[in-house]
Protein backbone atom coordinates (compact mmCIF):
# COMPACT_ATOMS: atom_id res chain seq x y z
CA UNK A 1 0.00 0.00 0.00
CA UNK A 2 1.41 3.47 -1.32
CA UNK A 3 0.15 6.55 1.35
CA UNK A 4 -1.67 9.36 -0.46
CA UNK A 5 -0.46 12.38 1.78
CA UNK A 6 -2.16 15.20 0.76
CA UNK A 7 -0.54 17.72 -2.10
CA UNK A 8 1.31 20.84 -0.76
CA UNK A 9 -0.35 24.09 -1.64
CA UNK A 10 2.00 26.78 -2.36
CA UNK A 11 1.06 29.20 0.57
CA UNK A 12 3.71 31.22 2.12
CA UNK A 13 3.87 31.84 6.05
CA UNK A 14 3.21 35.78 5.22
CA UNK A 15 -0.06 34.95 3.41
CA UNK A 16 -1.09 32.70 6.20
CA UNK A 17 -0.77 35.48 8.67
CA UNK A 18 -2.62 38.05 6.05
CA UNK A 19 -5.61 35.38 6.21
CA UNK A 20 -5.25 35.27 10.20
CA UNK A 21 -5.43 39.45 10.04
CA UNK A 22 -8.65 39.10 7.43
CA UNK A 23 -10.29 37.24 10.30
CA UNK A 24 -9.31 39.54 13.06
CA UNK A 25 -10.96 42.30 10.77
CA UNK A 26 -13.80 40.03 10.47
CA UNK A 27 -14.26 39.44 13.79
CA UNK A 28 -14.55 43.07 14.76
CA UNK A 29 -11.40 43.57 16.06
CA UNK A 30 -8.02 45.42 15.20
CA UNK A 31 -5.13 43.27 13.98
CA UNK A 32 -2.88 46.52 14.92
CA UNK A 33 -3.87 46.78 18.25
CA UNK A 34 -1.09 46.01 20.68
CA UNK A 35 -2.57 42.25 22.00
CA UNK A 36 -3.17 41.13 18.57
CA UNK A 37 0.02 41.87 16.78
CA UNK A 38 1.76 38.71 17.11
CA UNK A 39 -1.31 36.80 16.78
CA UNK A 40 -1.02 36.24 12.99
CA UNK A 41 2.11 34.65 13.41
CA UNK A 42 1.20 32.22 16.43
CA UNK A 43 -1.63 31.22 14.95
CA UNK A 44 0.67 30.24 11.87
CA UNK A 45 3.11 28.40 14.08
CA UNK A 46 0.37 26.61 16.20
CA UNK A 47 -1.35 25.34 12.61
CA UNK A 48 1.77 23.89 11.62
CA UNK A 49 1.39 21.71 14.98
CA UNK A 50 -1.93 21.28 14.62
CA UNK A 51 -1.78 19.61 11.25
CA UNK A 52 1.31 18.31 11.35
CA UNK A 53 -0.27 14.76 10.39
CA UNK A 54 -0.02 16.24 6.51
CA UNK A 55 3.70 16.08 6.84
CA UNK A 56 3.50 12.14 8.17
CA UNK A 57 3.38 8.98 5.88
CA UNK A 58 1.49 6.57 7.73
CA UNK A 59 3.29 3.76 5.39
CA UNK A 60 6.34 4.87 6.82
CA UNK A 61 5.47 4.85 10.56
CA UNK A 62 4.78 0.88 10.35
CA UNK A 63 7.19 -0.10 8.24
CA UNK A 64 9.38 -1.57 10.61
CA UNK A 65 8.11 -5.36 12.27
CA UNK A 66 8.95 -7.55 14.68
CA UNK A 67 8.83 -11.30 13.32
CA UNK A 68 10.38 -13.19 16.27
CA UNK A 69 7.22 -13.52 18.38
CA UNK A 70 7.23 -17.00 19.21
CA UNK A 71 4.17 -17.62 17.38
CA UNK A 72 1.89 -14.69 19.53
CA UNK A 73 -1.33 -14.50 17.47
CA UNK A 74 -3.70 -13.55 20.35
CA UNK A 75 -5.25 -9.92 20.62
CA UNK A 76 -2.20 -7.30 20.98
CA UNK A 77 -4.00 -4.04 21.98
CA UNK A 78 -3.23 -0.16 23.35
CA UNK A 79 -5.81 1.64 24.45
CA UNK A 80 -6.60 5.18 25.74
CA UNK A 81 -4.33 7.07 23.31
CA UNK A 82 -5.09 10.53 24.11
CA UNK A 83 -5.64 12.59 20.57
CA UNK A 84 -6.48 16.33 19.42
CA UNK A 85 -8.04 17.00 15.80
CA UNK A 86 -10.02 19.43 14.23
CA UNK A 87 -13.21 18.87 12.68
CA UNK A 88 -13.41 19.43 9.02
CA UNK A 89 -16.68 21.85 9.08
CA UNK A 90 -16.07 23.88 11.37
CA UNK A 91 -11.97 23.78 12.09
CA UNK A 92 -12.57 23.24 16.11
CA UNK A 93 -10.57 20.49 18.35
CA UNK A 94 -12.58 16.96 18.91
CA UNK A 95 -10.25 15.76 21.63
CA UNK A 96 -10.40 12.26 23.16
CA UNK A 97 -9.16 8.63 23.22
CA UNK A 98 -8.19 5.69 20.49
CA UNK A 99 -7.98 2.43 21.65
CA UNK A 100 -6.37 0.29 18.96
CA UNK A 101 -6.01 -3.25 18.59
CA UNK A 102 -4.93 -6.11 16.01
CA UNK A 103 -4.18 -10.31 15.91
CA UNK A 104 -1.00 -10.54 14.48
CA UNK A 105 -0.10 -13.03 11.67
CA UNK A 106 3.18 -13.60 12.10
CA UNK A 107 4.73 -9.82 12.74
CA UNK A 108 4.22 -7.29 15.42
CA UNK A 109 5.23 -3.48 15.47
CA UNK A 110 5.97 -1.31 18.36
CA UNK A 111 3.64 -0.16 20.41
CA UNK A 112 4.63 3.63 19.85
CA UNK A 113 3.92 2.97 16.19
CA UNK A 114 0.41 2.48 17.28
CA UNK A 115 0.40 6.04 19.21
CA UNK A 116 2.30 7.78 16.13
CA UNK A 117 -0.13 6.62 13.60
CA UNK A 118 -3.21 7.63 15.65
CA UNK A 119 -1.49 11.00 15.58
CA UNK A 120 -0.75 11.03 12.07
CA UNK A 121 -4.44 11.23 10.96
CA UNK A 122 -5.53 13.06 14.31
CA UNK A 123 -3.18 16.11 12.91
CA UNK A 124 -5.49 16.95 10.20
CA UNK A 125 -8.76 18.29 9.16
CA UNK A 126 -10.91 15.35 9.99
CA UNK A 127 -13.89 13.67 10.74
CA UNK A 128 -14.19 11.45 13.18
CA UNK A 129 -16.02 8.54 11.17
CA UNK A 130 -12.92 8.70 8.44
CA UNK A 131 -10.19 9.04 10.86
CA UNK A 132 -11.03 5.59 12.53
CA UNK A 133 -11.62 3.96 9.31
CA UNK A 134 -7.89 5.39 8.17
CA UNK A 135 -6.03 4.16 11.34
CA UNK A 136 -8.11 0.68 11.35
CA UNK A 137 -7.28 0.57 7.07
CA UNK A 138 -3.81 1.70 7.22
CA UNK A 139 -2.98 -0.82 10.05
CA UNK A 140 -4.66 -3.83 8.00
CA UNK A 141 -3.30 -2.96 4.71
CA UNK A 142 0.35 -2.53 5.76
CA UNK A 143 0.21 -5.35 8.86
CA UNK A 144 -1.67 -7.88 7.34
CA UNK A 145 -2.69 -9.15 10.83
CA UNK A 146 -5.65 -11.26 10.79
CA UNK A 147 -7.81 -8.56 12.55
CA UNK A 148 -7.95 -5.12 13.62
CA UNK A 149 -10.31 -3.21 15.68
CA UNK A 150 -9.80 0.43 16.26
CA UNK A 151 -12.55 2.39 18.66
CA UNK A 152 -12.59 6.35 19.27
CA UNK A 153 -14.37 8.23 21.55
CA UNK A 154 -14.22 12.23 21.33
CA UNK A 155 -15.63 15.35 22.52
CA UNK A 156 -16.36 17.74 19.74
CA UNK A 157 -16.32 21.67 20.52
CA UNK A 158 -18.59 21.78 17.34
CA UNK A 159 -21.36 20.31 19.86
CA UNK A 160 -20.15 21.87 22.92
CA UNK A 161 -18.93 25.44 22.30
CA UNK A 162 -21.43 26.11 18.89
CA UNK A 163 -24.55 24.90 17.83
CA UNK A 164 -26.48 22.93 19.87
CA UNK A 165 -23.92 23.97 23.17
CA UNK A 166 -24.12 20.30 24.37
CA UNK A 167 -21.92 19.63 27.17
CA UNK A 168 -20.58 16.30 28.16
CA UNK A 169 -21.72 14.24 24.95
CA UNK A 170 -19.44 12.26 23.26
CA UNK A 171 -19.32 10.37 20.32
CA UNK A 172 -17.86 7.02 19.70
CA UNK A 173 -16.89 5.44 16.75
CA UNK A 174 -15.47 2.19 15.77
CA UNK A 175 -13.79 0.08 12.56
CA UNK A 176 -13.78 -3.97 12.68
CA UNK A 177 -11.84 -5.85 10.19
CA UNK A 178 -10.89 -9.70 9.99
CA UNK A 179 -11.36 -11.83 12.80
CA UNK A 180 -12.78 -8.45 14.72
CA UNK A 181 -15.65 -8.21 12.67
CA UNK A 182 -16.40 -12.03 11.37
CA UNK A 183 -15.87 -13.32 15.18
CA UNK A 184 -18.16 -12.29 17.94
CA UNK A 185 -15.95 -13.76 20.37
CA UNK A 186 -12.77 -12.19 19.16
CA UNK A 187 -14.88 -8.45 19.05
CA UNK A 188 -16.54 -9.44 22.27
CA UNK A 189 -12.86 -10.14 24.08
CA UNK A 190 -11.88 -6.92 22.61
CA UNK A 191 -14.46 -5.03 23.77
CA UNK A 192 -13.65 -7.02 27.53
CA UNK A 193 -10.33 -5.44 27.59
CA UNK A 194 -11.03 -2.16 26.56
CA UNK A 195 -13.44 -1.95 29.83
CA UNK A 196 -11.19 -4.08 32.49
CA UNK A 197 -9.21 -0.70 33.83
Amino acid sequence: MKSKLPKKNAVTREQAEDAVRTLIRWAGDDPKREGLLDTPKRVAKAYREFFAGYNVDPCAILSRTFKEVEGYDEIVVLRDIEFESHCEHHMVPFTGKAHVAYMPENKVIGISKLARLVDAYAKRLQIQEKMTAQIANALNDILQPKGVAVVIEAVHQCMTSRGVHKRGSVMQTSHMLGRFRSDARTRQEFFSLLRSK
